[in-house]
């Protein structure tokens, strides 16, 4: 993955170039913003989804990202082909429009849409079940110290339905938010898919207790 990295020039913008599919991303952060800064699990993520095309072809499916920050990852699965629907918080929406604006257009069959979503308020006014299904939840980097883990385990809990797959990948820092793994059990089946100790990283997919066969989830990937 470091070879996908390439250092912003000087210029009158700040800016970081990654390559992904052989495109070029330019990412600005935001420093000023939580939110609005690239985290490593993100890489991990979106690595994973241009060299596992083959098991998780995101192309003309609907994907909606949680927590998307600068949009790398929303990005990359609409240059894949995915429907996306990328989502953060109103603060963060500004530089996310502009990274997803800036790096798809006329470079992707669909138009990702980015619209805010606070976890835990208001999710079945804004996808509603009967016209938002989802085929897979993306998710990098959002389990950490924050005060919303309640509400973003039950925005997971609504968006899965019975044929959704969540890709999550999740860097290990301290306790609460490791026992929102074991707690995230509980509702989920849970696969883990990369370990990267160097970077205290797991990649997981996940999807609803008692819902799937496994001939369904290969059927699915």
């Amino acid at each position: 993955m470091s070879r996908r990295f390439h250092p912003s020039v000087i210029g009158p913008e700040t800016w970081e170039g990654y390559v992904f599919s052989d495109l070029e991303i330019r990412i600005k952060e935001s420093t000023d913003l939580y939110g609005a800064v690239l985290w490593p699990s993100a890489m991990v993520l979106c690595h994973f989804l241009e060299t596992n095309q083959d098991k998780f072809n995101l192309a003309e499916k609907n994907v909606i990202e949680l927590g998307a920050g600068t949009g790398l990852v929303t990005i990359v699965g609409s240059i894949l082909g995915a429907k996306v629907t990328s989502t953060d918080l109103p603060d963060v929406l500004g530089n996310l429009q502009y990274n997803v604006t800036r790096n798809t257009k006329s470079r992707c069959k669909y138009t990702p849409l980015v619209t805010e979503l606070i976890w835990g308020q208001e999710v079945s006014q804004r996808f509603p079940r009967a016209t938002h299904r989802f085929d897979y939840i993306l998710a990098a980097d959002v389990v950490y110290a924050h005060s919303y883990l309640n509400e973003l385990m039950d925005t997971f809990d609504y968006l899965c339905q019975d044929h959704t797959q969540i890709l999550w990948a999740m860097r290990f820092r301290l306790d609460p938010e490791n026992s929102f793994v074991d707690r995230f059990q509980q509702r989920f089946h849970l696969e883990e898919l990369y370990d990267l100790p160097s970077l205290s990283i797991k990649l997981y997919r996940a999807w609803r207790r008692d819902q799937w066969t496994g001939d369904q989830r290969e059927a699915a990937a």
